[in-house]
């Protein structure tokens, strides 16, 4: 029974499908109704998760050509993958904080002005997967690690969603979702220093092209002309035998060239699943904030945002890269190389320039982006000597998550106090 509720709370689709199930229940609609509003709810997500697989997927040949290219080992930024790995020596630590984790935010959500209940399922396994390595390392196993990794996951669970609410507001023009992403304080953050330095009233999605290229005012087709140079411009500096193994036999420049453009039709994808669900979920969603858990709000993943702002999501995600870049130079001078975590890029940064774009147009959009990009990558060097994973078996990975990281270094300094050593 268990290891039943904990796949259903790992599964993000389910716990979506069944939130709308319920919402829907104490709206009183009709089965009919019901049965439709959850299925759409469950496909609207699974095609936002194969939108992100496809994504994930062609990005992988390119972190592979980028390393070869420039000649830099270190370590890639990629929650899901360490969480995976623990799982043999902390499953069950791993388990019992995201269920006790979600039970704890569904109260507290209830009881506090914070009406935040998160929903991202694969963030919350790998949130609760930290948790349980954190306290692992710090000598703090069993009942209690699962006592505070599930307090920790809980109190976070409705903390940062209202943090970032206010600027959420702001890209949405509605208070009806919340962000449930452990990346959302950077995003915001790097959202409101690029509105600081920018003007919202020159948006990226009312830019004036020539109407010769007009096409670039589609978000797809911008994309993916600049995914294009990305790779095929990589592909160019790897070394051949290398080329050849990535490629598996295929001919390079078509492989680069596929791949980019298979990277934009998983962005296609996401995006029409985002629409999907949102459609479904939103309405259904205020049969629980009027029954269950008055005024309260889902916390959902950071793709919700790039539909309010499809340009911005490109010129975002392409600072970004950039930003990071530039970070993964600099980090050769601290304690770790971090590569470049272009899947961590593109998500967050696409986030920052949407952000950026609402609170300070197109310049913000571009600083939004350059922030993140840099910032993100940066974190992840500075922090890297706070958690070891190689006792787990695990080499080249390291967190990507920045809330999961400004968690895990609170926990530690608060452990020092009660002389449990950094």
């Amino acid at each position: 029974m268990l290891s039943f509720i904990t796949g259903i709370l790992s599964t993000p689709a389910f716990i979506l499908g069944i939130i709308a199930a319920i919402g829907l229940i104490a709206l009183k609609k009709s089965g009919s109704d019901i049965i439709k509003g959850t299925l759409k709810t469950i496909f609207g997500f699974i095609m936002l998760q194969q939108g992100s697989n496809i994504i994930v997927n062609s990005l992988v040949p390119f972190s592979q050509m980028f390393e070869n290219a420039f000649n830099l080992s270190g370590v890639i930024a990629e929650d899901n993958a360490i969480a995976a790995a623990v799982q043999s020596v902390l499953g069950t630590e791993t388990s019992l904080i995201l269920v006790f984790g979600f039970i704890i935010n569904v109260i507290l959500a209830r009881i506090t002005k914070w009406k935040y209940i998160f929903l991202t399922g694969h963030m919350m396994f790998s949130f609760a997967a930290t948790m349980a390595i954190v306290f692992d390392q710090m000598g703090i196993r069993g009942w209690q690690a699962i006592l505070f990794g599930s307090l920790a996951q809980g109190i976070s669970s409705i903390v940062f969603p209202a943090m970032a609410q206010p600027f959420v507001r702001k890209v949405t023009n509605n208070d009806t979702i919340g962000f449930g992403f452990w990346g959302s304080s950077l995003v915001w953050l790097s959202g409101w220093i690029g509105g600081k330095l920018g003007n919202k009233e020159h948006s990226t999605e009312t830019m004036n092209v020539p109407k010769q290229i007009d096409f670039l005012k589609e978000m797809s087709i911008l994309m993916g002309i600049v995914m294009v140079i990305i790779y095929f411009g990589t592909s160019l500096f790897v070394d051949q035998s290398v080329m050849n193994e990535i490629a598996a036999g295929q001919n390079i420049p078509l492989f680069a060239i596929m791949q980019a453009l298979t990277f934009v039709v998983g962005i296609l994808v996401l995006l029409q699943g985002v629409r999907m669900f949102l459609g479904e979920l939103v309405p259904a969603f205020k049969g629980i904030s009027e029954k269950l858990v008055p005024g309260a709000k889902p916390a959902l993943d950071v793709p919700i945002f790039y539909s309010f702002a499809p340009t911005a999501t490109t010129i975002g995600f392409l600072f970004a890269l950039i930003g990071g870049l530039v970070a993964t130079f600099v980090s050769t001078m601290l304690p770790v190389v971090v590569l470049p975590s272009v899947i961590g890029l593109f998500f967050m940064g696409g986030a920052a320039g949407v952000f950026g774009n609402a609170m300070g147009g197109r310049r913000g959009a571009i600083i939004s982006g350059l922030i993140l990009g840099f910032t993100f990558q940066l974190i992840v060097a500075v922090a890297y000597p706070i958690l070891g994973l190689s006792s787990y078996g695990i080499s080249g990975l390291w967190f990507a998550s920045t809330d999961a990281i400004i968690v895990v270094v609170i926990i530690r300094l608060i452990g020092t106090l009660f002389g449990i050593p950094l």
